[in-house]
């Protein structure tokens, strides 16, 4: 599919905004091949109360991992506890107490923890010019500062056990959008974080990864849409009233996505695999994916252009082949 440079990205990501397909190991018994029961490995997903966070709490759950699943109402919580191998935790990604509280009923379980997976996420939609502070800085607090309070508090936990963590980035780690700002800002934000983590906790034998999904169903529109209602926000006196109002609505009634399955087969792979990688691109439809690696392309580009020390076209070509052969591609 050929299409153009602007008019492509933003057609496609009329479609999606939020958000391999891997092959699991063989289980005997409930369990992962190889691993006793007593030895049986947990792991941490926060925002698991819905959407890719419960599809990858009881996929774990189900292949024999114990899973402490983050929710934050009692009614989420006793939800998740009747789940066979998981057990609830309340937590709120942007409250110290919670997370510190969370530490230590990992640590008195006293199963350890091998695996972390930070995926409770929030989106807002507002222009840059126009957003709330308040709300702006409430996007960044749990999609940025969640998954760096969740990872720095139970560091210990993971660096003991010499585990993974894995954080749910999305196409808009890479991809920008009108009205998107606060919520790619905090995407992009995510790619960095998991970088660095990656390259400071590999010493420790612990390895860190970003699963950046396409359009799945889960309950991230309307969250934000009650959101809007609890503070009473309009577009009233917005340059893009309209705009912004006619894409809420939509998503809300008219998005049809597949459940996330696939997204939670990429986490599985990353808390499982030999070899994880560090990036699982995990889209329902090709355009998806074109659209990201040609936004990704369209920015490499115009890095190289016009400066006295621009690579030629055979020059960018070589990196890319280097680049292939390094991660066998």
């Amino acid at each position: 599919m050929s299409l153009p440079r602007v008019a492509s990205r933003f057609t496609l990501l009329a479609h999606l905004t939020f958000a391999g397909l891997v092959a699991a190991p063989l289980l005997v018994s409930g369990r992962v091949e190889g691993q006793a029961l007593d030895e049986q490995r947990a792991v941490l997903v926060t925002g698991a109360t819905s959407g890719i966070g419960r599809a990858t709490a009881e996929l774990l759950a189900e292949r024999g991992y114990f899973v402490y699943a983050g929710a934050r109402s009692a009614e989420d919580m006793a939800e998740l506890d009747a789940i066979p191998n998981v057990q609830a935790i309340r937590l709120d990604v942007t409250i110290r107490d919670d997370i510190d509280a969370a530490v230590e009923t990992v640590r008195a379980e006293g199963r350890g923890l091998y695996g972390l997976i930070n995926n409770a996420g929030v989106a807002i939609l507002d222009p840059l010019i126009e957003v709330d502070e308040e709300d702006f800085f409430f996007q960044l607090d749990v999609n940025v500062m969640g998954p760096y309070r969740v990872t720095k508090a139970f560091a210990p936990l993971l660096i003991e056990s010499g585990g993974r963590i894995s954080t749910t980035g999305s196409l808009s780690g890479f991809v920008t959008w009108p009205f998107g700002g606060p919520y790619t800002m905090s995407k992009h934000a995510v790619e960095a974080f998991s970088e660095v983590l990656a390259l400071e906790l590999q010493e420790f034998g612990v390895s860190v990864s970003v699963v950046e999904p396409g359009n799945y169903n889960s309950r991230i529109y309307e969250n934000l849409a009650a959101r809007r209602a609890e503070r009473g926000s309009t577009t009233e006196g917005s340059r893009y009233g309209s705009r912004i109002d006619g894409m809420i609505e939509r998503a809300l009634t008219q998005r049809v996505a597949p459940e996330p399955d696939a997204v939670a087969e990429a986490f599985y792979h990353a808390m499982t695999d030999d070899a994880p990688k560090s990036n699982y691109l995990v889209v329902p439809v090709r355009g998806e994916a074109e659209v990201t690696l040609r936004a990704m392309v369209d920015r490499l580009v115009e890095v190289n252009r016009d400066h006295p020390y621009s690579f030629s076209r055979e020059e960018l070509v070589e990196m890319l082949d280097e680049a292939l052969e390094r991660v066998g591609g």
